[in-house]
């Protein structure tokens, strides 16, 4: 998994201030950047090594160069860049932005070509997927957008309502878009852009053929249900997640007086909260606690998750550690961690790592809720420069997830537990006890056990 490092600094993913209206379903919003792209340009940072590298030298010491890979992707679709009509299967897709807000560019996905498109709009899909197989999903999708006051929602034009109707499809849509220019495609060279297909104003959109979703359409169709109520028995009726995420995006669930487009990257993070804190607080606070120290672990695209649980009342952790030249810390000489935790009573404020606690709190409660234990639960991650590119939230609720699907190493006390988890990680243990609370926590409470124990027996 790479060297060890031994010194570290700590950084905080800068992310939005509460959004209001959503406070009632969410602890807070994503400040993920949109890429709403304008021209067919490269540009770089100011004084980016990326201006003297130009994919030739792997100046950045990436086993592969993000610009490139994109680049790569780009060319595949080419000929749909010279194209005012696009014709194919959209996943389905919506794409909704959030600068502006509250009028927003929103519209559809879609890949110039027919057939089977779902996987290219389902992370769920995309666990066994290369860096660049993921980079083509998103760049063969074209993205079509026009401005709307996100409360439009409620009374949505013809091309708003094509798009909803869209986002209720549980198979491929047949979608034609007319646009108003070419698409077009910027590669940015700055690791913190998600790559994102060629975009371009809309004109008009036409849809055929659309298999709804049967819970879906149920839980559209019932304008007196609140926005949590549906999303929680979409979830309990076993929708995947980033659909519910889709159809929660363009404005169908909820009451219809308080129905809004809600822009992508707050959507996700907004589903992720609202399951995992029901989950936790209706289930899995009202369950036996396991009575084993279990340790799992995933690697998947340079990444290392460990997932530490311990028999205790429910409490959370999730610590992110990026080496150098990676995403969050591209030009570091030192490993940068951020993380965030909550106790038994959960959190009040937006966690400041932002969406991916989200994301590894439902992959945790949602296994917890399935075996029937509540447990004290910390999930690590190892960013190594293997991963080239952010690719979005869902690899961490995916990865966890496939974690605690692959099984578990059991240990009978908290020592074994610690050690077993820390072989598995590149970071010495001392670096992660001073950025991990919880394991902070729990040497103490080992040591105070020991002490208990041991004045017993001084006076047995």
């Amino acid at each position: 998994m790479g060297r060890m490092v031994k010194k570290f600094k700590k950084f905080v993913k800068v992310v939005k201030a509460r959004a209001p209206w959503l406070e009632h379903i969410i602890e807070g919003v994503d400040d993920a950047s949109d890429l709403n792209p304008v021209d067919v340009v490269v540009r770089a940072p100011s004084g980016s090594l990326c201006v003297y590298c130009k994919g030739s030298k792997m100046l950045c010491g990436k086993s592969q160069c993000p610009i490139i890979v994109k680049a790569y992707s780009l060319v595949k679709v080419k000929q749909a860049l010279n194209a005012l009509d696009i014709r194919g299967s959209s996943p389905p897709a919506v794409f909704v932005g959030r600068h502006g807000y509250p009028y927003v560019y929103a519209g559809p996905l879609i890949p110039p070509f027919e057939g089977d498109t779902s996987i290219l709009d389902t992370p769920e899909l995309w666990i066994q997927a290369s860096i660049q197989d993921i980079v083509d999903f998103r760049v063969k999708l074209v993205r079509g957008k026009a401005r709307f006051n996100v409360h439009e929602a409620r009374n949505p034009s013809r091309i708003l309502e094509e798009a909803q109707l869209m986002a209720m499809g549980s198979r491929p849509v047949s979608s034609e878009m007319e646009l108003l220019r070419k698409p077009s495609a910027s590669i940015l060279l700055d690791d913190e852009v998600q790559p994102m297909g060629p975009s371009a104003p809309m004109k008009d959109l036409r849809i055929d053929n659309v298999s709804v979703n049967k819970q879906i359409e149920k839980a559209v169709g019932d304008v007196d249900l609140k926005a949590r109520d549906a999303i929680l028995e979409l979830y309990a009726r076993g929708v995947p997640v980033s659909h519910i995420q889709r159809v929660f995006s363009v404005g169908l669930l909820g009451v219809r007086d308080q129905r809004k487009l809600v822009p992508t990257r707050w959507s996700i993070t907004a589903i992720d909260s609202t399951i995992s804190r029901t989950l936790r607080d209706e289930q899995v606070k009202r369950m036996p606690e396991i009575d084993d120290y279990r340790v799992y672990c995933f690697d998947f695209l340079d990444n290392r998750f460990v997932v530490l649980m311990t028999p205790s009342k429910w409490s959370y952790e999730s610590i992110e550690a990026w080496f150098p030249g990676t995403t969050w810390n591209p030009s570091g000489e030192t490993v940068a961690f951020c993380g965030d935790w909550e106790g038994y009573w959960g959190r009040t404020t937006y966690a400041s790592m932002g969406g991916c606690y989200y994301s590894a709190r439902l992959a945790v409660a949602e296994y917890l809720s399935r075996i029937g234990r509540q447990a004290s639960v910390l999930v690590l991650r190892e960013s190594h420069p293997g991963y080239i590119m952010p690719v979005g939230v869902w690899i961490v609720r995916e990865s966890v997830r496939k974690a605690l699907e692959k099984g578990y190493e059991s240990y009978s006390s908290l020592k074994e537990a610690l050690e077993g988890m820390f072989s598995k990680l590149s970071i010495k243990p001392s670096l992660w006890l001073q950025v991990s609370k919880l394991l902070r926590d729990l040497v103490k409470q080992e040591r105070l056990t020991r002490y208990l124990k041991a004045q017993r027996a001084e006076h047995a």
